[in-house]
């Protein structure tokens, strides 16, 4: 075994310990969620924070996620590498964007630990750095069509289209391409539009402005609270928006840790958006967050967290904690959650409007969490109520391996539910009319 598998071990035999103490001094706390969560007080897991994640085992012929009662879920295409985003073409085709962490040299022994895990738990590896294209001819809903649309990129994520220009967010910036109405694959070279700092919470959303004028991407931060320092933060933990016709580009919203999903809530025309918040405090401290986002809001990220929380371990600015805003809407802590799309009223049968949320789970709590797609109601341009799950069972229930891991998540051509799941390497669909 080479040092760096003796050091995983290592710090991974450590981490399981401080799981078991933690757990045996005071259980699991509650999740903290809605739009007034009891968060627990931070209590600080040191240099050896808890490091837990499942064996990616994928599914087993035959097995599915478990969907809510009165919906039934079908596979709309396998045998993807990594599938993490969805964009659906106004001719029906569905785009998926494949692309993963890739390794890095670690900086610590945790590091070590954690790459390792991670690449147990097909979290990180090779990047497919690729869109592919899947067409359902045939209204049956399953792709028979499934071949690559645009390929040599980087870590590709988010993806746009606004009239003849097809955009994509690459890790280190966004790129427009030259589209035509139907085409299957593009050739052409692109051209960079902006710059990003590639590297740390790497992914690049994109939605475009209801008007078509502006693009909004989320671009995360380098690392958990500034570790590196905030001149290496620069630029990042934000929202971008960028003008179309003149091509300049400005921070819209900042203090977001890791801002990924984007979506409008229609009724008011605002932007929200998923935020994975920081580790190293407990088990639901804090927790992640739906928000929606103000222009030229700062919502705390790294000084403090839920409104004005300080965070001690941050050299602080008292100015900007008086002024973050305080999040609309927990989603517990450490779901890492990361799919935003806005449903209507009736788009799944007993469901009102509302967002749903994929939940790519958790790696660094002693009890799970995530792993689910989950829907949380709206009434009034605001969530309204508890969230409900729309799919489970990604996870085993001894939590040692799962199945899948949820992410991108879209309306279809058909006004079905699709998700994309980057361990099952799967785009799941969803319909109304099942047993559940």
């Amino acid at each position: 075994m080479n040092l760096s598998g003796i050091f995983a071990r290592v710090v991974a035999g450590v981490g399981a310990a401080t799981v078991l103490t933690r757990r045996m001094a005071g259980g699991a706390p509650e999740p903290a969620w809605g739009r007034t969560p009891a968060i627990p007080p931070a209590r600080s897991q040191g240099k050896v924070p808890t490091l837990k994640m499942p064996t990616a085992q994928g599914w087993a012929p035959g097995q599915a996620p478990i969907a809510a009662p009165g919906l039934t879920v079908n596979a709309f295409a396998r045998g993807l590498k990594h599938p993490r985003w969805i964009h659906v073409l106004p001719n029906g085709d569905v785009l998926v964007a494949e692309s993963s962490s890739v390794p890095r040299p670690a900086r610590s022994l945790f590091d070590y630990a954690m790459i390792s895990t991670m690449k147990r738990a097909a979290a990180m590896g090779e990047s497919a750095n690729r869109i592919t294209l899947l067409r359902d001819a045939d209204g049956d809903g399953v792709a028979e069509v499934q071949e690559v649309f645009l390929e040599g990129l980087n870590q590709p994520f988010g993806m746009a289209l606004v009239g003849d220009t097809f955009y994509v967010g690459n890790t280190d910036g966004i790129v427009a391409y030259p589209y035509e109405a139907g085409a299957t694959r593009i050739t052409a070279p692109g051209r960079k539009l902006v710059e990003f700092k590639p590297g740390g919470h790497w992914t690049r959303s994109l939605l475009v402005s209801p008007d078509g004028r502006k693009l909004y991407a989320g671009v995360g931060s380098l690392s958990n609270i500034g570790d590196h320092g905030m001149d290496a933060e620069q630029g990042r933990a934000a929202i971008y928006e960028l003008d179309l016709a003149s091509g300049k580009s400005r921070i819209f919203a900042s203090g977001l840790r890791n801002a990924v999903g984007l979506a409008w809530e229609p009724g008011s025309g605002v932007l929200w958006t998923v935020v994975n918040e920081r580790d190293g405090l407990g088990d639901e401290t804090p927790p992640d967050y739906l928000t929606s986002v103000r222009d030229g809001g700062f919502y705390g990220w790294p000084y403090c967290y839920w409104g004005q929380t300080v965070d001690d371990r941050v050299p602080q600015d008292p100015v900007l904690v008086a002024s973050s805003i305080t999040p609309d809407y927990a989603l517990g802590g450490h779901t890492a959650s990361l799919g935003l799309c806005w449903l209507p009223a009736g788009t799944l049968p007993g469901f009102p409007e509302g967002m749903a949320i994929g939940q790519h789970g958790s790696w660094n709590r002693s009890t799970l969490s995530g792993y689910k797609l989950v829907f949380v109601p709206f009434a009034n341009g605001r969530p309204d109520g508890p969230p409900r799950d729309i799919l489970s069972g990604f996870l085993a229930p001894d939590e040692r391996v799962s199945y899948g891991r949820p992410v991108g998540v879209t309306l279809g051509p058909d006004g079905a539910v699709l998700m994309a799941d980057d361990v099952g390497d799967v785009i799941w669909r969803v319909t109304g009319g099942g047993a559940g």
